[in-house]
């Protein structure tokens, strides 16, 4: 095994196990809870198989839904994420910026990184909420919850990614 995949599944299934025990209980102003484990999108090498990550998004997703018991939303979310993370970094990129196959987040700037993470948490976010209420009378509910946990999410996301940056 080498020490990419080790990286890869300490990450999936510590980020499991933080959502899980932790994030998923906070409760911060009485109903935010940071999904922090949108983080294993971010960090999964571009360059590596496709299908394997849409897979093993799914299979965290899955298993967030497992020990939450809430219905395949997560698993939803967190494999639609994963289909849109190349072309919604395409877009922030911009083509002449990077050769997407050695892009890696930790390497692009601190505002176009920031831009990226803020996108897929926010389309995140507003997915698991529109499922969990799934009526369009709740709209502003939905809206408001997208609001306030993406910014709590983006937030322990970001101080964690800078945290674990490896020294240059």
């Amino acid at each position: 095994m080498n020490n990419l995949v080790l990286k890869n599944t300490i990450r999936f299934i510590g980020l499991l196990f933080l959502q899980v025990l932790i994030f998923s209980h906070m409760n911060i102003f009485g109903n935010i809870n940071p999904m922090v484990y949108i983080v294993w999108v971010f960090l999964f090498p571009v360059r590596k198989n496709r299908s394997l990550f849409l897979i093993l998004s799914f299979l965290l997703g899955i298993s967030i839904d497992f020990f939450l018991d809430s219905g395949g939303i997560n698993a939803f979310a967190i494999t639609f994420i994963a289909y849109l993370r190349l072309p919604i970094l395409i877009a922030i990129m911009r083509k002449s910026d990077f050769d997407y196959v050695q892009i890696n987040l930790r390497t692009i700037s601190i505002n176009k990184a920031f831009l990226f993470i803020t996108t897929l948490t926010i389309i995140h976010h507003f997915i698991v909420f529109s499922l969990e209420y799934f009526n369009f009378n709740a709209i502003l509910t939905i809206i408001s919850n997208t609001i306030l946990t993406s910014v709590f999410t983006i937030l322990i996301s970001t101080l964690g990614i800078a945290l674990f940056r490896k020294k240059k």
